[in-house]
């Protein structure tokens, strides 16, 4: 009975006890504007009534010691009343030093949760038959007729042994290292999302405070009040400096300098002084206004500084990528008249094999194409590509793939001046893009009136090569399907079987891009023109060149090629659509496109940073449509690697250049 006692003592003193004091610790410091809110459940919290036996040692006899009920605060109307065990003399103690603290009691109310309750009870109970279980195991193993006295362990040691493991389990203290207590299970994966938010929100809390008090510091300085305030003017100019010094270039909190605490600190007394004063509100508010105004306006410039520059970059042509054409055109020339001719030329009007049309005035560009599709060819042979270039770049184009043929392919590269038939006379584009007004829409004066969208004057409009799509039939006139593709894709699959696809009729074999709203028709055609209202749907889906699979038998049949004649000498004015080959595009192919599957061609690595992983990944082609092209220095980092691992960079081409990755 004497080590029952000493063992109940004990775990009165390590689980009672605790609670009780930290409970009154918490409701003596915590602060108290925020203690009402902490005990506001209290009224609800039942002790349960279901108390378990404190079997310590083996029983003999029926008598049962019944746990102690826990200390909890409740409230009436009138006061706070206590509830605690009678049964020791420590929680008597306890329940006196509360009854002296009932004025702090009043203000703030301890939360005891019924779930550490329980958790702490049932930890207790696997302690207690822990220790007991070893006891008897003890008892057994030495009643060989040993002394009975030296074979019991000694009452002190018992508690001591029960007490430490305990302890090693009390709820209210953080192991080094050791994660919080979570009363129930896995936290919900709402919860988690939520989490991460809060602590999203947290990590600049101090860093947004300290941008607010300079902006408050400012205001305050251009007030009437302030200004005949000089003793004030110079701590509160003093503090501006402070705190910029600190801010810095600070994003997050981690960012900002130890001190950072003490400077928000000082200027915000700074910020209580001017507030007192300040005898105008109106003033202030109207100062506000100003400040937000400008504001506004200055990231309006900014924004159009940014675009002009990023129109401007998209437009340059890289030092390395303007030494590579020089350097194979001096090559090329070089080369006798029969080292100038490609391989199997047997193959270029040959109908069952795979064409590819590619027009491109970059080397290293085309070259990328014809890499990646090859790569994934599972029958290389069978693959034609006809590249078509300007003059300019017609020598170093053909340089480069007689040194570097693509394997079992076969290639044709050829000059667009060879195409007399496409002359002013016959193609309303080609007279329009040499019209006196489109050379001074691009190239003089009169840029305030003009279109403000600035990538309406990319140099890339005024190029033929641009508009060659849409004579695919006069090209290649003994071809019966044609994959036309641009130069800034990367192929991840074999192609060959869209060359086995039936189109259904149609004319275009093109992916659809409605999935967002402004990749539909009244995105790129102007229906304020009864022309285009009349004849067109604001809401059809738009679609992607880039990649499109041509049935040239049926645009012969159906004579698609004057339909974009047609068109195009109705916008001579621009009235229809501004420049492009896209809106012509959907105007020439209406009702005439075959929809692909979406993971034939995933668009938008030229400009979009937020492409889908997996997509990308199941796409057959990728194409960086849009500013951001791959080659060039303001490329998405995240995107270039898709198309640098098909660029050998150790070419001494390229390394004469210094093209790197």
């Amino acid at each position: 009975m004497n080590l029952r006692n000493v063992v109940i003592g004990m775990l009165f003193i390590t689980v009672i006890a605790p609670i009780a004091l930290y409970t009154d610790r918490f409701a003596a410091f915590a602060p108290s504007s925020s203690r009402i809110d902490f005990f506001g459940d209290v009224t609800s919290f039942t002790v349960p009534a279901d108390s378990g036996r404190l079997n310590v040692l083996p029983q003999e006899s029926s008598t049962v010691v019944k746990e102690p009920i826990g200390v909890v605060y409740t409230t009436n109307s009138t006061q706070e009343e206590v509830v605690a065990s009678s049964d020791d003399g420590i929680i008597q103690d306890s329940i006196a030093a509360a009854d002296s603290q009932s004025q702090a009691v009043k203000e703030h109310k301890s939360r005891v949760l019924s779930a550490t309750e329980e958790r702490v009870q049932s930890q207790t109970d696997a302690v207690i038959k822990r220790v007991t279980d070893s006891v008897s195991a003890q008892q057994e193993s030495r009643s060989d007729g040993t002394d009975a006295a030296s074979n019991s362990m000694d009452p002190k040691s018992l508690a001591s042994n029960v007490v430490t493991q305990l302890a090693s389990q009390n709820p209210f203290e953080r192991k080094p290292g050791a994660k919080p207590y979570k009363a129930s299970g896995k936290d919900h994966p709402k919860a988690k999302v939520g989490k991460q938010t809060d602590q999203n929100a947290m990590s600049d809390i101090r860093v947004r405070q300290l941008r607010d008090q300079l902006i408050r510091a400012k205001v305050y300085l251009s007030l009437p009040a302030t200004k005949n305030n000089q003793h004030y003017t110079r701590e509160l100019r003093l503090r501006i400096k402070e705190v910029a010094r600190v801010l810095g270039e600070a994003t997050r909190d981690s960012e900002l300098p130890k001190n950072a605490s003490e400077k928000l600190r000082a200027m915000e007394q700074s910020l209580t002084k001017g507030k007192q004063i300040q005898d105008d509100c109106a003033i202030w508010v109207k100062k506000l206004r100003a400040m937000l105004h400008s504001t506004e306006e200055q990231l309006r410039v900014h924004k159009k500084q940014t675009m002009f520059l990023t129109q401007l970059t998209a437009k340059t042509l890289p030092k390395g990528l303007h030494c590579l054409p020089l350097r194979l055109t001096t090559e090329y020339y070089l080369l006798n008249t029969s080292q100038q001719q490609f391989p199997n030329p047997e193959k270029l009007e040959d109908p069952l094999l795979y064409h590819y049309a590619l027009f491109s005035d970059n080397v290293l560009a085309a070259a990328v194409v014809l890499n990646s599709t090859i790569t994934h060819a599972k029958e290389p042979s069978k693959h034609v590509f006809h590249i078509v270039t300007d003059r300019l770049n017609y020598a170093a184009m053909r340089m480069w793939f007689l040194v570097n043929p693509p394997d079992k392919a076969t290639v044709q590269v050829q000059n667009i001046e060879e195409f007399t038939w496409l002359n002013a006379s016959y193609s309303p584009v080609l007279k329009q893009l040499g019209s006196p007004s489109m050379i001074d829409y691009y190239f003089r004066s009169h840029r305030a009136s003009s279109d403000s969208n600035l990538k309406y004057r990319n140099p890339k409009y005024l190029s033929i090569l641009n508009h060659l799509r849409f004579y695919l039939p006069e090209i290649f006139p003994k071809l019966n399907k044609v994959l036309f593709v641009d130069d800034d894709i990367v192929v991840q699959k074999d192609l060959a079987a869209l060359w086995f696809l039936d189109l259904k009729g149609n004319v275009n074999g093109a992916v659809e891009t409605c999935g967002e709203s402004f990749h539909r028709f009244d995105r790129y055609l102007n229906f304020s023109n009864p022309l285009i209202s009349k004849t067109f749907d604001p809401h059809a889906c738009g679609w992607a060149y880039g990649m499109n699979i041509f049935d040239l038998d049926q645009w012969r049949r159906q004579n698609i090629t004057e339909v974009y004649h047609k068109w195009q000498k109705l916008n001579h004015d621009r009235t229809l659509w501004k420049l492009g080959t896209l809106p012509p595009g959907l105007i020439t192919f209406w009702k005439q496109t075959y929809p692909l599957e979406r993971s034939w061609h995933v668009l938008g690595l030229g400009y979009n940073p937020s492409v889908n992983q997996k997509e990308i990944e199941r796409a057959a082609v990728i194409h960086y449509n849009g500013n951001m092209k791959p080659w060039l220095e303001i490329g998405l980092p995240k995107y270039r690697g898709y198309w640098a691992k098909y660029v050998d960079y150790e070419h001494p081409y390229l390394r004469e250049c210094n093209i790197n990755p």
